[in-house]
């Protein structure tokens, strides 16, 4: 045995102590007496279990048709229903023990049976209870593995050799037990940060009082305060002092006064366009420098603009601020637009605007407020009588939308019903003098 490996030496010492202490229980009357009082446990809580479970799911179930607070929390408490046989059965071998331990002075099997109980109820969370795929693998492989230990009593153990493993990489040294506690602890933090963001960006998103742009600088108030607020339990937990973090941020502003300019200024030019609502998501926009497009979506650093050909512009926050912006749909604004067109010298002008203007208010997208349609009559051209008929709409006349074109069809068939020419090009030309003689 002396020069058997170090590790195989320690495990053949715990096997001796496992067989040790199972020698014990089975040569024991009080083990062999908590051994029954153990079954009596676990068989009067499967009993129980079998008369209650029926009876609560009865009373936590409600309605279908019923969607509020209540039903929502009576539903979620019935989710854990399949707990109530580990629960009761834990119930019952404390009860056990108490009597074990009064008797015999000793509870030791007992004691086992209840920490195997929460092993089981465990296992049932996991494999039952728990939906969401992270937390399914964080219990598969952390909760599941934690409670086994526990179980066999082997966690203090465990623990106790993790903490006492130093990792040392440069000047920086941690055990393992704080990284495995980090890692766990962040994987926690940012799902709840996660489940957080969800929750009230739902809930902002669903206030229809405030302006889009408000509720869209609103959950990402929101966002950065729960990651942030994560993030500090993170360091708080890992051991990690908060005067290493205050040297980083003066760190991070030095770096943003000379080389972050840019990205500090598109940052708080985004925070001012969604303060002041005056571009925002589904806004038609023209910029000075020509570029056109629906904003489809709004960062920390710029606005994405997307062009009815398919193409997406991502142009800086700082432009939005800095040049001249012409947004066509803010606020649900109507726009207006005109349709040009002429008729025949031979025509009487005067019916002319009461027949176009009759005919583009039949459009159902045309609309009545601001103003009406509108024919003007526009100049006297060389082939014909030059008119244009003005009309707004609630939209913009491209991709989609073919205001314009509708426009012009209704007033060519209108035209054409009323007998009303419309011209084309046309030239007189004079010749002086005779005909040439073609011999």
């Amino acid at each position: 045995m002396e020069n058997t490996p170090e590790f195989v030496q320690t495990a053949i010492g715990y096997l001796d102590q496992g067989w040790q202490l199972a020698k014990g229980w089975l040569l024991s009357p009080a083990a062999w007496s908590q051994f029954g009082l153990l079954f009596a446990a676990f068989f009067a809580a499967w009993f129980v279990t079998r008369k209650l479970r029926p009876v609560i799911s009865k009373l936590l179930s409600p309605p279908q048709d019923q969607d509020n607070i209540i039903a929502t929390t009576r539903r979620f408490v019935l989710i854990f229903v399949p707990l109530l046989l580990p629960l009761l059965a834990y119930a019952f071998t404390g009860i056990g023990e108490s009597v074990t331990r009064s008797l015999f002075g000793s509870g030791a099997v007992i004691a086992f049976g209840k920490r195997l109980v929460l092993f089981i109820a465990a296992r049932i969370l996991v494999r039952e209870i728990i939906t969401d795929s992270f937390l399914k693998t964080l219990g598969k492989y952390v909760l599941i593995p934690v409670m086994a230990l526990y179980a066999f009593g082997l966690l203090d153990l465990v623990t106790e050799r993790l903490s006492t493993t130093i990792i040392s990489l440069g000047n920086i040294s941690f055990s393992i037990m704080a990284m495995v506690r980090g890692v766990i602890a962040g994987a926690i933090l940012f799902w709840l940060g996660r489940w957080s963001n969800d929750q009230s960006s739902s809930f902002i998103g669903k206030q229809e009082e405030m302006r889009p742009g408000t509720r869209q600088l609103a959950t990402k108030a929101a966002e950065i305060v729960i990651f942030g607020v994560a993030f500090l339990l993170l360091m708080n937990i890992m051991g990690v002092s908060l005067t290493s973090l205050a040297v980083l941020g003066g760190a991070i502003g030095v770096g943003l006064g000379f080389g972050l300019q840019k990205i500090a200024a598109n940052f708080i030019s985004g925070v001012i366009l969604l303060l002041e609502g005056q571009a925002t998501v589904g806004d038609y926009v023209e910029l000075d420098g020509g570029e056109a497009g629906t904003i489809v979506k709004t960062t920390a650093r710029a606005m994405i603009l997307e062009t009815y050909d398919g193409r997406w512009i991502v142009v800086p926050n700082e432009d939005f601020i800095t040049t001249r912006v012409v947004n066509y749909s803010d606020s649900g604004s109507a726009n207006r637009y005109e349709a040009p067109f002429s008729v025949s010298y031979d025509t009487d002008i005067n019916l002319i605007p009461a027949l176009v203007e009759a005919a583009v208010a039949k459009h159902p997208e045309v609309l009545d407020a601001p103003y009406p349609p509108d024919c003007e009559l526009r100049a006297f051209g060389d082939s014909g009588v030059e008119f244009a008929v003005e009309f707004w709409v609630n939209g913009i006349d491209d991709g989609d939308n073919k205001y314009t074109s509708d426009v012009l069809f209704l007033i060519w068939n209108v035209l054409r019903d009323e007998g009303v020419e419309i011209p084309y090009p046309q030239r007189v030309v004079h010749h002086k003098g005779g005909i040439p003689n073609g011999g």
